[in-house]
């Protein structure tokens, strides 16, 4: 916890560089989405929730309802279905006509509640999912989110570093059900279980492919591992592994800034993807799809993107998730892609509010 001071604010993301604390990144940087960075001056490591003594569970509460922020919905004569349709076609039409190669459609849901009990979803959250990143970051820049995330954007070990290739999405159902246990969180999956579609395929290689050629002008010594099937809560998903080597730490907002955002997240080309998606989404994603983490901390550096996102507004939770989109995507099967990546957080809040 940073008790101490003001949040940095960090222009742009080369500026990380030589830097070091908990990152706290949007989608995009802006005046309402500021880079943040925190200079914890208290932590603690605990082994069970029982640990956390009361006192610290009541500043956490406290802090997380205290940036809960005001929100409009200008769009709320609309509904959350059509809203996404009208997103669709016109992010559909642009791979259409050949200008992108894949592009990322995010959309928001709403949940209306008045809890105020932040650390008890963050608990839940834990249990249900124990082998992704959890996080709850409460600042008066960024107001409060939940994140519960199965990829990592960057992540050290030593002189070995790692991130991975995460696309490509499936429910689990059918014979895939006997994975569904808490041991099985996260964890690889037999191929042979598995019928990936050629679009999952797809998607999954282009994003793979972005980061070797982004890993290649920052190390000379890459290995790629995969693609597997891995399962993160109840989805199944396509991941490559790469681990590699850097030569120097304080490169690393520079990889950082060469990475982010991924295709995973946003698209390709990247740069005409960002700009699309910022000025023609119907929800801006704030801090969903960006990245947040220890950077070079005592523990080392683990980035993670920001997907299964929720944020604490006045009176109800926005739930935020995405889907990538190719030129033979279809509309439903996008929607409940979609849906089905909300009730990984939708749950916490009904099983957590407690």
């Amino acid at each position: 916890m940073q008790t101490k001071g003001e949040v940095e604010r960090v222009l742009s993301y080369n500026e990380l560089n030589e830097k070091s604390g908990f990152v706290i990144a949007p989608f995009y940087i802006s005046d309402k989405t500021p880079l943040l960075l925190l200079h914890p001056n208290e932590s603690f490591v605990c082994h069970s929730f029982s640990e956390v003594n009361q006192k610290t569970v009541e500043e956490i509460n406290e802090c997380a309802e205290r940036n809960r922020v005001d929100y409009i919905n200008n769009n709320s004569d609309t509904g959350e279905r059509t809203r996404y349709g009208i997103d669709f076609r016109n992010f559909h039409s642009q791979l259409s006509q050949g200008l992108f190669k894949k592009i990322v459609l995010a959309r928001q849901a709403e949940v209306v509640s008045e809890t105020d009990n932040a650390f008890s979803m963050f608990c839940k959250a834990c249990e249900d999912y124990p082998r992704m990143y959890i996080s709850l970051f409460s600042t008066p820049f960024s107001g409060t989110w939940l994140i519960a995330t199965p990829e990592t954007l960057l992540e050290s070990d030593g002189d070995s570093w790692r991130t991975i290739a995460l696309a490509g999405t499936m429910k689990l159902d059918g014979k895939m059900m006997s994975f569904d246990t808490p041991s099985m969180e996260n964890s690889t999956l037999r191929s042979a279980d598995i019928l990936w579609s050629e679009k999952n395929i797809q998607e999954q290689r282009i994003v793979a492919t972005y980061i070797m050629e982004c890993l290649e002008h920052f190390s000379e010594n890459i290995q790629e591992l995969g693609p597997k099937t891995t399962r993160a809560g109840n989805l199944i998903h396509l991941r490559s592994d790469f681990v590699f080597s850097l030569d120097k730490n304080a490169i690393l907002g520079d990889l950082i800034a060469t990475l982010h955002p991924t295709p995973a997240v946003c698209g390709l080309p990247k740069n005409d993807t960002k700009e699309f998606i910022i000025h023609n989404e119907f929800a801006p994603r704030s801090y969903y799809s960006g990245f947040s983490g220890p950077l070079l901390s005592e523990s080392g550096t683990h980035l993670f993107v920001s997907l299964r996102c929720l944020q604490m507004v006045k009176g109800k939770f926005l739930l935020y998730a995405g889907g990538g989109l190719l030129p033979d995507s279809i509309e439903q099967q996008e929607w409940e892609e979609t849906e089905a990546k909300l009730e990984t957080i939708r749950r916490i809040i009904t099983e957590g509010n407690v």
